[in-house]
């Protein structure tokens, strides 16, 4: 609901980044947490391209948990959503194999947003990952640096119905997309059925689909 809603709004994530994307990570309700010196947490899911170069159609998703610092985290104390582009294979083989810290471990940058956007700037062209929020109605690029990226091994299993690592649900393609996902690849697929940032991606399509 959240991808679709924010897929939907008139200044929203340009076509063109969505088109360059390996994954999609949707994280909703991400909300504070009282520890010793304050935090946040959120669990949500990432869907992938499928393929070794992430080319095909958009696959079963994994779940993922994001946790870090409460700076930036939230917008009028209420809680915000999350969609996060991973725009090149590394940056997708980092999240499915391993906690991943933002800034440290995969380059990030709050995401331009504008259907005229432009897109190719050099911060873009730099980034793993191109970062949003939504809260209080609001939808705008985030800088999530220092927060932490890592797959949600319980909500696989809860998922799936049995243990399974993120790299085989997405990679290796071990499982078919649960009834619960369906919606959102459809959605992906319906709005971005292509990777354009892989030159490969167009060999077989159809006249003008790389317009």
């Amino acid at each position: 609901m959240v991808l679709e809603e924010v897929l939907n709004v008139p200044e929203d994530i340009p076509q063109q980044l969505l088109d360059k994307a390996e994954c999609v990570i949707v994280i909703p309700s991400v909300v504070k947490v009282a520890f010793v010196v304050g935090g946040s947490f959120g669990r949500g899911a990432m869907t992938c391209r499928s393929g070794g170069h992430f080319t095909g159609p958009w696959g079963a998703p994994t779940m993922i948990a994001l946790e870090g610092g409460s700076v930036g985290f939230q917008l009028g104390g209420q809680a915000t959503d999350f969609v996060i582009l991973v725009v090149n294979p590394r940056g997708a083989t980092a999240i499915l194999h391993n906690k991943v810290k933002i800034g440290a471990d995969a380059s990030a940058a709050a995401g331009p947003k504008g259907r005229d956007a432009e897109a190719d700037t050099d911060i873009t062209l730099r980034a793993e990952m191109l970062t949003y929020s939504r809260a209080r109605g609001l939808f705008a690029g985030v800088s999530l640096e220092g927060s932490t990226l890592r797959p949600d091994g319980g909500g696989n299993e809860d998922i799936y119905g049995k243990k399974i690592s993120a790299s085989d649900i997405v990679l290796k393609g071990e499982v078919s997309t649960p009834s619960s996902a369906q919606k959102m690849v459809s959605v992906l697929q319906k709005r971005s059925p292509r990777n354009l940032s892989d030159p490969n991606s167009l060999k077989n399509a159809p006249d003008g689909a790389s317009k």
